[in-house]
């Protein structure tokens, strides 16, 4: 969803008291005669991510000129509240920008925001000009960044936009894949007869058939708003979750709830993952186990097939600090570039 906004609303102020990273507090008012794009979004969310290069190209190219770019982080889940988290994911994506924390919802309320990414562009004289949400349509954006900037700017001369490599603004194709599944109870669709007890531990049996778009269980899962959480040491590792998907590749939301760089063993069609289809954070061990290693709270890339296709994966791990709050699937042929891998 996405559009020019013609005679558009004044943009909301920033509430006062938020924190900052990157820059000291910020107020539409004293960004007057910028042009702003605000863009709503969040760490773990994989959307988000894959517009992460676009929008660092666009403050490297007219931050100078005149665009500011602020990054409103509101948290999906709880544990991105985190302000360390979120400054560690900045650090980490090398965002350079404004970022504020968003953590109750505040600004997302004032722009009366639905999704993750959404931004919003906001011209010279404090009006919201332009509005989409999700992925897509960054050429578009990025000829209104210039189209606002050059009525600042009328001698100014802009490059092409910018096409991040492997995207599918540079070509290539992109299925329907399997929605995104959450694993709490509040949202979750788990196939198990024993369905959800909430708040407590439960004892999973899976029956071995699985139907895409729902997770299995076995083994004993506590059972919490956002996530299900592993609740035993497994030296054996028989407790597991399951699933079967349609996508290219697969992402994974996981919190260490107590210890850190504990490993989560991937399984794909009953078998280690190799070389050529593991995700940026899979590493394959001298037995040829593909697992990661939980480190921090966040989204982790687990699979990067070949070829669209439907799967079975599993995830099962020692620890009972195993804390696992979604899946997400990536769909499009050109992205599935393998360059920065461990």
């Amino acid at each position: 969803m996405s559009g020019y906004v013609a005679g558009g609303l004044n943009a909301p102020e920033f509430p006062s008291g938020l924190e900052w990273i990157n820059s000291g507090p910020l107020t539409m008012a004293e960004l007057r005669g910028r042009v702003v794009l605000v863009d709503i979004w969040d760490y773990t969310c994989v959307n988000c991510l894959r517009t992460l290069p676009y929008l660092k190209q666009w403050h490297e190219r007219y931050s100078e000129i005149g665009l500011v770019i602020i990054g409103v982080h509101t948290p999906e889940f709880g544990f991105a509240r985190d302000s360390a988290a979120v400054r560690e994911a900045v650090r980490r994506l090398e965002l350079e920008y404004p970022i504020v924390l968003d953590n109750d919802y505040d600004i997302w309320n004032l722009y009366a925001n639905q999704y993750w990414p959404r931004k919003y562009l906001i011209d010279v004289n404090g009006y919201i000009v332009y509005d989409h949400a999700g992925e897509g349509d960054y050429y578009q954006t990025e000829r209104l960044i210039q189209q606002f900037l050059k009525r600042k700017n009328p001698h100014a001369e802009f490059p092409e936009p910018y096409r991040h490599p492997g995207s599918v603004e540079s070509g290539g194709h992109c299925y329907p894949v399997t929605p995104e599944l959450y694993l709490g109870y509040e949202r979750g669709r788990i196939g198990n007869n024993e369905g959800y007890e909430p708040g407590l531990a439960v004892n999973y049996r899976d029956s071995g058939n699985y139907l895409d778009g729902y997770i299995y269980a076995h083994g004993v899962w506590l059972n919490l708003p956002q996530s299900l959480k592993h609740e035993r040491k497994d030296k054996l590792l028989q407790d597991y979750v399951a699933i079967n998907y349609h996508a290219l590749s697969v992402n994974a939301v996981i919190r260490p709830a107590e210890e850190l760089n504990y490993r989560v063993f991937v399984m794909q069609d009953e078998q280690y993952l190799t070389g050529d289809i593991r995700g940026r954070d899979v590493i394959i061990d001298g037995s040829g186990r593909s697992f990661v290693e939980v480190s921090e709270p966040r989204l982790y890339e687990l699979v990067r097939n070949n070829q669209f296709g439907s799967h079975a994966l599993r995830l099962f791990s020692d620890s009972s600090s195993f804390d696992l709050y979604s899946f997400t699937f990536g769909s499009c042929e050109v992205a599935m570039s393998k360059t920065g891998q461990k």
